[in-house]
């Protein structure tokens, strides 16, 4: 009789492979088990067997085959996962690549809790599989708290809904995870193609530059940040839009996610866009309902040079009647005339810009010289109230950079209010005094009257729009001064005097 001692070895040492193999897996602090190559379940380690409820002498606890079922396993999972799971585990077979899948396990008291199992081939040394081994990690807590979050969104879904805006929620980088239904309603557009915001129309082509720039620089910075832009609207229209990004920090104190609020500020924008139209309106009849005066106050200015250039024609005309004639004096008639004719264009000009409504044309000029000018055009008025001009313009002053229209008609404005309000004045002398000075900060331009002055209490009203302390006027001249030296980066103000009357300063910052 002949007795195969190899076999017998092979079987041995096999034997003694699965009993360490065992040994090894009810160690593991995991749910362990193996499988044979067809895929039945033929051991689970003690964790497992004690969580399934195996009684102690069942055949899995000591690794034997009990059928080599491939779905021998399939009792203990849950009805609603047997499928996906069964099919999982045939795919493993077929292709004899390791994989994994979660599903939920019956507990001996008959729960579920969710696990994440992983299963790997035990290859021989020619590559055929022996075996399979695999381990199960308990991922109940895990479900729970992706349940809990599905939920928070839910619940965060409904609340921003729920908001009188367009909402979003976006992730630490500043990418779009989220929004509100309001949102969806107004762009018409899938969150998918929102995501999109830098490729696609969302973004007002000529903002879409410095918003990219904004977005990066404010997500970077991890503060609160906001600005303005125009969004497209479903129909194609664009809206301005108030953008404000508030960073909600986790319990490390990094950024969890930002939250965007979207306000639609399209008609407080064409409001203000009106009330600066209209300041500009009010502006022009405000130089306008001062032509009257003007006019009468230059005509005075226009007579001398066209007297002066009469008188200087004579002149010439009598050199040319002289045997011989005296062609020197001629000549120098006929040069005063050309500068009368001059002058006296300057001064038609000057009242053509007082009428257009032309934008502002800012440069460096004298603001002495420009005073001076102000004072010619406001000579009718001086001679009409019998008021005492002095002027203390100081020597050397800095250029002013700005509209010098804009700003002699500042100053005409104090001047013709100062001149008015003393024209009421009997009993003591009409003086006015306007003054320049030089600062650190630049120049201040005073205008100070003897008049019967203002209510200290009303000092800061008279700038406000339609506040008038005059029956005639429109209450615009003060607030459109104010609104003048503002765009010039300067401030205007109004100081009741010590003994009676008050002074109007503005100051204007240096070149």
């Amino acid at each position: 009789m002949t007795v195969d001692v190899d076999e017998g070895k092979n079987a041995e040492h096999r034997t003694g492979y699965v009993a360490q193999l065992q040994a090894t897996l009810n160690v593991i602090p995991a749910h362990t088990w193996y499988a044979s190559r067809s895929g039945g379940l033929t051991f689970v380690n003690k964790r497992t067997a004690d969580y399934l409820g195996l009684p102690k002498d069942h055949p899995l606890r000591f690794g034997i085959d009990v059928g080599a079922q491939c779905d021998a396993h399939l009792p203990f999972v849950h009805p609603d996962d047997r499928t996906e799971t069964q099919e999982n585990w045939a795919t493993r077979l077929r292709t004899g690549e390791g994989g994994e899948g979660s599903f939920r396990v019956r507990n001996a008291q008959g729960g579920y809790r969710w696990f994440l199992s992983r299963a790997e081939p035990l290859l021989a040394d020619d590559g055929t599989i022996l075996q399979w081994v695999g381990v199960n990690l308990d991922i109940e807590d895990l479900k729970c708290a992706e349940e809990a979050l599905r939920e928070n969104e839910r619940s965060l879904l409904l609340a921003i809904d729920g908001i009188a805006g367009l909402v979003a929620v976006l992730a630490p980088n500043g990418e779009l995870k989220a929004a509100n239904r309001q949102l969806f309603e107004y762009f018409g557009r899938s969150l998918e193609e929102l995501q999109n915001w830098g490729t696609n129309d969302t973004v007002h082509p000529e903002d879409l530059p410095r918003i990219l720039e904004l977005v990066q620089r404010g997500v970077a910075s991890e503060i609160p940040f906001n600005f303005e832009l125009r969004v497209r609207r479903f129909d194609g229209q664009y809206r301005w839009f108030e953008n404000r990004h508030v960073p909600i920090l986790d319990d490390s104190g990094r950024i969890a996610r930002w939250y965007l609020l979207l306000t639609d500020i399209e008609d407080r924008t064409r409001a203000l866009a009106r009330l600066d139209q209209m300041q500009s309106d009010f502006a022009h009849m405000n130089r306008v309902s001062m032509m009257g005066e003007l006019a009468a106050s230059l005509s005075h200015e226009i007579t001398q040079p066209i007297a002066s250039a009469r008188n200087n024609a004579r002149a010439a005309l009598n050199f040319l009647d002289k045997q011989p004639p005296d062609l020197g004096e001629v000549r120098e008639a006929l040069g005063c005339i050309v500068g009368d004719a001059d002058r006296a264009g300057g001064i038609i000009d000057r009242i053509r810009d007082q009428m257009k409504k032309a934008p502002p044309r800012k440069e460096r000029f004298d603001l002495n010289a420009a005073i001076d000018e102000v004072i010619m055009f406001g000579q009718g008025a001086i001679f009409k109230n019998r008021v005492w001009v002095q002027t203390l313009l100081s020597e050397g002053l800095v250029p002013v950079h700005g509209d010098r229209v804009q700003l002699q008609q500042v100053v005409l404005n104090l001047l013709l209010n100062a001149v008015e309000a003393m024209g009421s004045v009997e009993a003591a002398p009409r003086e006015l005094l306007i003054s320049t000075k030089q600062v650190h900060t630049g120049v201040v331009v005073a205008v100070r009257d003897s008049g019967p002055g203002i209510d200290p209490e009303h000092l800061d009203r008279v700038f406000n729009s339609f506040y008038t302390t005059k029956p005639s006027g429109t209450g615009m001249g003060l607030s459109i001064c104010r609104s003048i030296v503002d765009a010039h980066g300067g401030r205007l103000w109004a100081e009741a005097n010590e003994s009676r009357g008050v002074t109007f300063q503005f100051a204007l910052p240096a070149v």
